[in-house]
């Protein structure tokens, strides 16, 4: 693919992407700051279960998470394949 992919068009998908992955990054932190309780100082406490979760899911495999972890995943991923499919296909006209 890069090999096809003119130096201009590989660096506006870059940033297409990139923009993607900036939104889908802020709503998970807005989410993580919801679920925290906020001290005084500002910083935030997870809690201990949230914690033990999301530990988990960080050490298991893809291949081995539950099937609503895995659904979870690839609903992110749906954010990235307009702008692949765009570049692909326009790649090959």
């Amino acid at each position: 693919m890069t090999d096809n992919l003119s130096l201009l068009s590989r660096k506006d998908l870059i940033e297409k992407l990139a923009a993607i992955e900036h939104e889908r990054w802020a709503h998970w932190q807005s989410y993580l700051h919801e679920q925290c309780v906020r001290q005084e100082d500002g910083s935030l406490i997870i809690p201990a279960k949230l914690a033990e979760r999301w530990e988990k899911q960080i050490a298991t495999p893809y291949t081995s998470l539950s099937d609503e972890e895995k659904n979870s995943d690839r609903e992110q991923v749906y954010r990235y394949l307009p702008v692949i499919e765009s570049e692909l296909s326009s790649d090959w006209r």
